[in-house]
């Protein structure tokens, strides 16, 4: 069964904490319990094997409970947040949900049924297969959401192997195949999950102190607004021993400070796609940028300097566009890495790389000069068309003071000159009051038109 050697595993643990959620503690034998409770509604709700069932919350203890009583019942779970609330119908139609469940700001629940059919054939052959399923939507390059479906026992495979037990933080949401990964990750080796409201630095940072947090599983977008806000003065985070990153590559002077800060802290690049799960990774060093990805299930090679991975746990593919794996189940990520033996640094999306002139820029490598600049808050670079070199290069910034745009541009100009070749300064430069990220804490670029 999929997550029968889950349940076994849980009830090793039974006295001892499994989640932290708005102070309340849930102790593994109470999470069982949840799921039993869930198990009886669900026969209540007549919701079979191989139906679409969105789950629309948070980490909270009764959404947790009823992820692991749908993978038990064998149903396809659709996990929903408040991030994509203004896709939820779309994504509803899309993963042709048979039943909603609503969780609240309190935990309390509503289940609705929808008059859906289920007809996709990747859906019918998940169904015919008698196993769980998961959809997770993600964002292809034209921007338009695809949904990624999964066999969850696959997922799960991974997970089998014990290994360290520690109180995490689930920062990554819980659509995201990292939320979904911390989760399991945590649950299975009896870790506690810890849940927060909200991802500011100073609510994270409290969480750490209070319940003693060993890992913070995140983004590079928050690293870099922990440290603007300085929240890590104002607590107590000694119990950090380890920070994994991903989602976006980390610009390098952003992982420098985070690493002269927490010296004794462990930081990990992180791998993973929606598509195929996330892949066992280890960096060379806490303040290294080059990274070995692979592990079991999981094969790499890089072709004309972009990786592709083939996986165990790939999806079984978009229930909304065609297969993005080629006939031997490779997939092109669209990552651009350089090697180094065993080694590889990953240096930006594909269709993000800006071209001047025939020569390549990526984003994150001047996004990572200018951080270092006095007043500089945050930035995003992104290319914009231009009919001489193809493409200028755009420096999108917040300040942390008002200043002159002119004097700033120069200013600017003249920080870089010394530390990017001129093709890779900025040409257009843009002072903005708005927030440069999206509910999951990743750079938002604009797109490019090729």
């Amino acid at each position: 069964m999929a997550i029968e050697w889950l349940f076994e595993r849980m009830s090793q643990w039974q006295a001892d904490p499994a989640l932290i959620w708005s102070d309340q503690v849930t102790t593994y034998a109470q999470f069982l319990d949840k799921v039993a409770l869930w198990q009886a509604c669900l026969d209540a709700h007549n919701v079979n094997a191989g139906q679409g069932v969105a789950l629309s919350g948070d980490y909270t203890p009764n959404a947790c409970a009823l992820l692991l009583a749908l993978i038990d019942r064998k149903a396809i779970v659709v996990p929903l947040t408040k991030a994509a609330e203004v896709h939820r119908e779309e994504f509803l139609d899309i993963a042709e949900v048979e039943v909603e469940v609503c969780f609240d700001d309190a935990d309390g629940w509503v289940v609705q049924a929808r008059d859906v059919i289920a007809s996709n054939p990747l859906i019918l052959q998940l169904r015919a297969a008698g196993a769980p399923g998961l959809v997770l939507f993600s964002s292809g390059s034209t921007g338009k959401s695809k949904a990624a479906l999964h066999d969850f026992t696959k997922l799960l495979e991974k997970f089998k192997l014990p290994r360290q037990k520690m109180c995490t933080l689930t920062f990554l949401l819980l659509d995201h195949i990292g939320g979904i990964n911390t989760l399991f990750y945590t649950l299975s080796n009896g870790g506690i999950v810890v849940s927060v409201r909200s991802r500011d630095p100073d609510v994270v940072c409290q969480a750490i102190e209070r319940y003693r947090v060993e890992l913070l599983p995140t983004s590079p977008t928050f690293l870099n607004l922990l440290l603007i806000s300085e929240a890590y003065k104002r607590h107590d985070l000694s119990s950090l021993k380890l920070v994994t990153y991903g989602t976006e590559v980390m610009p390098e002077s952003t992982l420098k400070r985070v690493h002269e800060l927490f010296p004794n802290v462990r930081l990990q690049q992180t791998y993973g796609l929606s598509e195929l799960g996330i892949l066992r990774s280890k960096s060379k060093d806490s303040g290294s940028l080059w990274v070995k990805v692979g592990g079991e299930g999981f094969e790499t090679k890089v072709v004309d300097g972009i990786l592709w991975i083939r996986a165990q746990s790939a999806m079984l593919g978009y229930l909304n566009a065609p297969s993005p794996f080629d006939a031997e189940g490779w997939m092109n990520t669209g990552d651009m890495v350089e090697v180094d033996g065993e080694y590889i640094r990953i240096l930006g999306r594909q269709s993000e790389v800006i071209n001047v002139g025939g020569q390549k820029v990526y984003p994150a490598e001047v996004e990572s000069v200018l951080l270092q600049m006095d007043n500089v808050k945050d930035v995003v670079v992104f290319g914009e068309k231009n009919p001489i070199t193809g493409h200028i290069v755009v420096a999108r910034v917040n300040l942390f003071e008002p200043e002159d745009p002119r004097a700033f541009k120069q200013r600017l100009r003249a920080f870089c000159r010394d530390k990017l070749a001129a093709y890779k300064i900025p040409v257009k430069v843009e002072i903005s009051g708005q927030a440069q990220f999206n509910a999951r804490y990743k750079r938002v670029r604009q797109p490019q038109t090729v």
